[in-house]
């Protein structure tokens, strides 16, 4: 999920973040770079799944019209506020480590 794909995103960018610590990147700048990039994909997730979801929808109701389905408009935002929240939870951990990497080290990375 998320998770991994912004681990395997850190491991592969390190020495991009060395060269941003390098030049004056804070630490929580870095953080917030990755923990925007997990929320952003994790948002776009969420409307794809709701793209899907109203698809169905549609479909359901043509199929069978003595039962139209509706979505609420509460669900529609619960579920994009709930999938960019577990996007934001999922990019804790990647980037905590991608600040707390030593800007030297990083370079050195191949």
């Amino acid at each position: 999920g998320i998770f991994t794909i912004m681990t395997i995103a850190v491991r592969e960018r390190t020495r991009e973040i060395g060269l941003l610590r390098a030049v004056g990147a804070a630490r929580s700048r870095v953080s917030q770079l990755f923990l925007g990039e997990a929320m952003l994909l994790a948002g776009v997730g969420g409307i794809a799944g709701l793209t899907l979801g109203f698809a169905i929808v549609a479909a359901v109701t043509l199929a069978f019209p003595a039962m139209p389905a509706r979505i609420s408009p509460l669900y529609v935002v619960l579920s994009e506020g709930i999938a960019i929240l577990i996007g934001l939870i999922a990019g804790l951990l990647p980037a905590r480590k991608a600040a707390s990497l030593e800007p030297l080290e990083a370079l050195r990375t191949e």
